[in-house]
């Protein structure tokens, strides 16, 4: 049974989350405070954490914070901040997705099982399939039904990060600071450029891509 911890201080919320996971077979826990989840998470090691910005006593993102200090346990915040500046806080904070409230049940769920399979990918040096394209990330290779597919460096770092976190939003500064060092991290072009070539090598259809998906002002994700 997986271990949930819910951090919310809206009541219905709160129960609505309980039974929807409860009746999924997973264990709840509940908080109503920033204090109170990182007390919590401390006790019960949770699985997984859903976790609301807008908290009586901290604010979200030094929740995130103050767990990353000890734990990379899946962080999907639930909150009612719908700009970008506040996802990207959060996403850059640590966490690793974000579902604006009002959400969809059945979406939420699909984010968890998403996060669920990139906890289990980041333990292995798996092979991912992307559409026809196979990519070997132990061996570095990248093949499809025409044959071997040649990345540069750059091209198979942004890869990499993207498959090994599926179904992850990381924000743009996140893989520009990965693929190119601090001192580049604000130059979001570069990486609409490498984005670019990679798409038209890995996706069927570059213009329409299935797999290397744009979140316009925060970042990609890759969606198996």
């Amino acid at each position: 049974m997986t271990r949930v911890l819910v951090v919310d201080d809206e009541p219905q919320i709160v129960r609505a989350l309980r039974i929807n996971l409860a009746a999924r077979s997973y264990e709840v826990i509940t908080a109503s405070t920033g204090g109170q989840a990182l007390e919590a998470a401390a006790r019960h090691h949770p699985d997984l954490i859903l976790l609301d910005l807008g908290l009586p006593d901290l604010d979200g993102v030094e929740v995130i914070k103050g767990l990353r200090g000890w734990t990379e346990v899946p962080i999907i915040i639930l909150s009612g901040r719908s700009q970008s500046t506040a996802k990207v806080q959060a996403l850059d904070a640590g966490a690793d997705d974000y579902v604006t409230k009002p959400f969809n049940v059945d979406e939420l769920f699909a984010r968890v099982r998403a996060v669920a399979r990139r906890s289990e990918t980041a333990d292995e040096a798996p092979v991912v399939e992307v559409g026809e394209v196979v990519v070997d990330l132990a061996a570095h290779r990248v093949s499809s039904p025409d044959g071997e597919i040649r990345l540069t460096p750059t091209e198979w770092a942004l890869l990499e990060i993207l498959l090994r976190n599926p179904g992850r939003l990381i924000t743009q500064r996140e893989l520009i600071r990965a693929i190119r060092g601090p001192k580049y991290e604000d130059a979001a072009h570069y990486l609409r450029q490498y984005m670019a070539q990679l798409r038209r090598k890995i996706e069927a259809d570059p213009a329409r891509p299935r797999h290397l998906l744009t979140e316009p002002g925060m970042g990609y994700r890759f969606a198996p």
